[in-house]
């Protein structure tokens, strides 16, 4: 069975940034601009939507790393675009170029992993934690 997933497939998502996505909501000695916290989201959220429509039943996926620059400051109230791209295909993981772009530059860039997993062997793990 080949996956669905291929080399070269992309997919865009737009934020609308605001007083929530602050770096502020972390430590209130940061600049009030677009947090890292929140690109990091992005770039995981981005990745994730492309391969949700491709997973089967009972799938889902999870990051499992991101190696991810933070290179210029939005201020809050600018759209930020992030665009992810599939860089690998390894079974179950995937690996991503990530970037993201406010309305005037590039603002980050990533390399970032997902895994795609079985949610009910998944949820057990987590539950066997918990006792």
């Amino acid at each position: 069975m080949s996956s669905p997933f291929k080399v070269g497939m992309t997919h865009e998502k737009v934020l609308k940034t605001g007083p929530e996505h602050s770096a502020r909501h972390f430590f209130p000695h940061l600049p009030d601009v677009f947090g890292t916290p929140y690109l990091v989201g992005l770039f995981e959220g981005v990745s994730a939507e492309l391969m949700a429509p491709h997973l089967g039943p009972g799938e889902q996926s999870v990051g499992i790393s991101m190696n991810l620059k933070h290179t210029a400051p939005t201020p809050l109230g600018m759209e930020v675009r992030a665009r992810t791209e599939v860089t690998a295909v390894d079974g179950r993981k995937l690996t991503f170029k990530v970037e993201a772009f406010d309305e005037k530059e590039k603002i980050g860039e990533a390399v970032h992993e997902r895994f795609i997993i079985n949610v009910e062997k998944f949820n057990q793990k987590v539950e066997s934690k918990k006792s």
